[in-house]
């Protein structure tokens, strides 16, 4: 099984000042951006700085490279100058669905097998809602063999641009229902294909609390992992991500009333009937805690 990732930290590709303070962050995947906050311009230079950073890093963070588009006039020469380097993932901007998973895949066994890499090891996550097309196409997930698939994360602002929307946000600040719904899409789309929902960023990095709330929300929702745009984000999505100490406790709790009850299918927890959901839930929450006690 694939390590959860909590925390996905953005990094520039042409930084040299982002890159090398990047890895100290503590977030579990760096994404080395080679797609927005590179200019046509310095897309070369930004290929060739992540290829540096791939080549000389030694952060404990996976390292995972967004390229161009699949359409674009880059993506070749993306994946040669990265996929030799071993990167522990590729996200694909802009995806139409599975078949364009299965296309990248394709490309990246072709380099692995140039390279005497192992094939497969190198993961796939989509940011798989950028498009009207892209959004009618989630339910495919589940039903296309994808191997390379580590999970599905969504974003709002270029399928506002592809709807023609004036925002993607309400009165309130908050997502408008559209995009409210194709979140929820995206963490059933993933949950169904057995794969990692990663929630998208959140945008205002000067507001920690308003960060918290969202992440902490997140994580009761279903999503094990949220994407970054700034290194102070990095330690609340952790921490957001993470059972907190009564629900670990509860969790050992329900587990110790199925033990102290062998056979029984509900058991009663702090004057509350429980029932085998219950105790796969506390079971989750325990193998989750684990994972990460001694990481942070």
């Amino acid at each position: 099984m694939s390590t959860v990732l909590r925390s996905l930290l953005f990094v520039p590709a042409d930084s040299e000042k982002k890159l090398a303070g990047a890895g100290e962050r503590g977030a579990d995947a760096l994404l080395i951006d080679m797609e927005d906050s590179v200019l046509p311009a310095r897309k070369s230079t930004g290929r060739e700085m992540c290829a540096e950073f791939l080549k000389t890093s030694q952060t404990h963070s996976q390292i995972w490279v967004r390229i161009n588009p699949l359409d674009s006039e880059y993506i070749l020469d993306d994946l040669d100058a990265v996929i030799p380097l071993s990167p522990a993932g590729i996200m694909i901007p802009k995806p139409d669905g599975p078949v364009d998973i299965e296309t990248l895949s394709a490309l990246i066994t072709k380099r692995e097998q140039a390279h005497g890499l192992t094939k497969g090891a190198i993961k796939i996550l989509p940011v798989a809602t950028e498009t009207a097309r892209a959004v009618m196409s989630l339910n495919l997930y589940s039903r296309t063999f994808l191997p390379r698939l580590l999970g599905l994360t969504w974003g709002a602002e270029d399928l506002s641009t592809d709807l023609g929307a004036m925002t993607n946000k309400d009165e309130n600040g908050s997502f408008a229902f559209t995009y409210q719904m194709v979140r929820s899409q995206t963490l059933l789309a993933a949950k169904a294909a057995g794969v990692q929902a990663i929630d998208t960023l959140y945008a205002d990095f000067r507001d920690p609390e308003g960060l918290r709330k969202y992440a902490s929300n997140a994580f009761r929702e279903g999503f094990s992992g949220m994407l970054a745009i700034h290194p102070a984000q990095v330690q609340i999505i952790n921490e957001s991500f993470m059972p907190t100490n009564a629900q670990r406790s509860h969790a050992q709790a329900v587990i110790q009333a199925f033990c102290d009850n062998p056979g029984a299918g509900a058991v009663s927890v702090n004057g509350k009937m429980t029932d085998i959901p219950h105790l796969k839930q506390a079971q989750n929450t325990l193998a989750l805690f684990e994972s990460y006690k001694n990481k942070d």
